[in-house]
């Protein structure tokens, strides 16, 4: 395969795993990896060094926008950040000693816990009552609900939502995805935090999640600029495509279809890391 057409597959490739990423919630690089390595038969250490560093620059460019209008929690992200930052470079150092068979049967089982938890029925849950570690960090917030209502949350189980986190930020850093659905999990339905927080809380984490992990990639070589540059060109078109696809069709219908698809790359993902194809 030549360079040109390597690039041109590459790049195609992955403005449709940044526009299946924004229609899922799922983010492109839970769906890049297996495009690279199944399709392409990139390596898929090289693969998850390219999708952290798609997973830095979406996460950037949509988290501005969730602080200016007050729904992430900031200092909340900062704090849970210590355990998702800690697990990522864990993860990240991890995956130089993981054979990628495991790897990959690792990845497919978390392709299709976050494909099931992109479908699930999303309760908001407001609990404002009073917590006395939320308390002492300040955790406590509240978020615009209509322009003339603000909502008040306090965090539960502060410890609980932690620990997740760690888990959340080791699976970030070996798997390289932005692992959102444990972060919003952790969120919640352990920490009893809103959704809506929840999940634009978790997406300015992700960028400083990846990053931690990414550094690690880097000095082991895995990060080339040659994969990187088409991928990062490639998922930010794709998820600016996305968007205004979600814009005019049925949220819901397209979650279901394109966790179907999911589902569909994590058996693929699995039966080749069972097989010893990666």
């Amino acid at each position: 395969m030549t360079l040109i057409l390597f690039t041109s597959l590459l790049l195609m490739g992955a403005i449709a795993a940044g526009v299946i990423g924004s229609l899922s919630g799922l983010g492109g690089g839970i769906v890049l990896i297996p495009l690279l390595t199944l399709l392409l038969g990139v390596d898929i250490h090289y693969a998850i060094g390219a999708a952290l560093v798609s997973v830095i620059a979406t996460s950037s460019g949509s988290a501005a926008a969730y602080v200016k209008s007050g729904v992430a929690n900031m200092r909340l992200g900062m704090f849970l950040e210590i355990a998702t930052t800690a697990g990522a470079v864990g993860g990240a150092i991890l995956s130089a000693y993981a054979p990628t068979s495991y790897i990959s049967v690792l990845f497919g089982l978390a392709l299709l816990f976050s494909a099931g938890n992109s479908i699930r029925k999303k309760q908001e849950t407001i609990v404002d009552s009073p917590n006395a570690l939320a308390q002492k960090l300040k955790l406590s917030s509240t978020y615009p609900e209509s322009p003339n209502a603000d909502v008040r949350y306090v965090p539960k189980n502060v410890i609980g939502g932690f620990s997740m986190m760690g888990l959340a930020g080791m699976l970030s850093g070996l798997l390289g995805i932005g692992s959102g659905a444990f972060k919003v999990i952790a969120m919640d339905t352990i920490m009893r935090i809103p959704f809506k927080v929840s999940t634009t809380t978790s997406n300015f984490m992700m960028g400083v999640t990846a990053l931690a992990s990414s550094v690690i990639y880097m000095q082991k070589g895995y990060i080339v600029p040659d994969i990187c540059l088409p991928v990062l060109i490639g998922v930010l078109l794709g998820a600016m495509i996305g968007s205004k696809i979600l814009m005019s069709t049925d949220p819901k219908k397209l979650r279901y279809f394109f966790a179907g698809i999911i589902v569909f790359l994590a058996l693929n993902m699995i039966y080749s890391g069972l097989k010893g194809n990666l």
